[in-house]
């Protein structure tokens, strides 16, 4: 690459600790942090040796060393800081589910467009190498045209109110339940790899934590334009743990008992066989790089504002 991104973070969660920092740091220059709370930014930075710190997110907008801000903040904060600095000229990579609503996803689009810089959504799941194989067998022909896909992502959650993750469980921040926050990533690859859906009927209920704000279960049918049906069951209620993605064909099909660690078993006529494509150690680390190549060449990130759009729509009819 010719030089490096500098970027400015937004938000300090468990994601951004882990994950997002380290991966824009060995990706570009992280120049500042910004947080609801500055000593919790001081902090952040002081633990990623961050040069900046913020208690509020304008400060880097208005950063003119700044080239590209990650949003990592609650769902339901994402639009006004994305649309705030496309405005001034920044390129912005936003957590995702990318709004609570399609309306909002629409005026973050426009304001990139408006002002010429990149928008991408942070569905790292498309980076995948996984993924891309499944691309590779649909395109290859090896199991014949898709019929059904169907994934399962069970996690068992459940944190008192006073918990740094308690906003996940209300509505008017999150925007849903585990639908909302990890059952998006699913539908990300769905569509992805099946194309738009025609009609969507989904069933969000509350099966065991029936006071809260937002659904504990989601069962969704999806009916693809290229005739394919999918299924996805989500949910914080069960105690087993799965991460299941099915993809069956004409003529075969391929099965991942954990998308988050990559084995694929693929069956076919002439047999099964079995394939490894574990995800980067730091899964993030592929998406940001893909974005700074984009911001370097002038040209869309893979994951895109309108990916992000396409599986808020899919949302809002789920939640209907």
């Amino acid at each position: 690459m010719e030089r490096r991104v500098r970027w400015g973070l937004i938000g300090c969660g468990d994601i951004a600790e882990k994950r997002v920092a380290p991966a824009l740091k060995a990706t570009g220059s992280l120049l500042a942090v910004a947080a609801s709370r500055a000593e919790r930014a001081a902090e952040f930075a002081r633990r990623h040796e961050v040069p900046r710190s913020s208690g509020d997110w304008r400060d880097l907008v208005r950063d003119p060393e700044i080239d590209a801000l990650y949003v990592a903040t609650p769902v339901h904060l994402h639009p006004e800081p994305t649309i705030a600095a496309a405005e001034a000229g920044k390129h912005v990579l936003c957590e995702k589910p990318m709004a609570l609503d399609p309306a909002a996803c629409e005026r973050m689009i426009a304001a990139a467009r408006a002002h010429d810089v990149r928008l991408g959504v942070a569905y790292y799941r498309h980076h995948y190498p996984v993924v891309t194989r499944l691309r590779a067998l649909l395109a290859s022909g090896e199991i014949g045209s898709p019929v059904l896909v169907h994934a399962q992502a069970f996690e068992a959650f459940d944190v008192p109110p006073d918990h740094p993750r308690a906003w996940f469980l209300r509505r008017a921040d999150a925007g849903g339940g585990p639908m909302f926050d990890f059952g998006c990533h699913r539908l990300e690859v769905m569509l992805d790899l099946l194309g738009p859906v025609e009609r969507v009927d989904g069933f969000p209920a509350n099966v065991r934590y029936r006071e809260r704000e937002v659904e504990d279960t989601c069962v969704t049918r999806l009916a693809f334009t290229g005739g394919a049906q999918g299924v996805l069951v989500v949910t914080h209620a069960a105690r087993e743990s799965r991460d299941t993605f099915e993809l069956y064909g004409t003529e075969g099909s391929a099965h991942i008992p954990v998308l988050n660690k990559g084995t694929l078993r693929i069956v076919t006529p002439a047999g099964t066989r079995e394939e490894t494509h574990p995800p980067h150690a730091n899964i993030h680390q592929p998406l940001i790089e893909d974005f700074t190549a984009a911001v370097i060449a002038g040209r869309a990130p893979t994951v895109t504002g309108e990916i992000g759009l396409a599986v808020a729509r899919v949302i809002e009819a789920i939640y209907g």
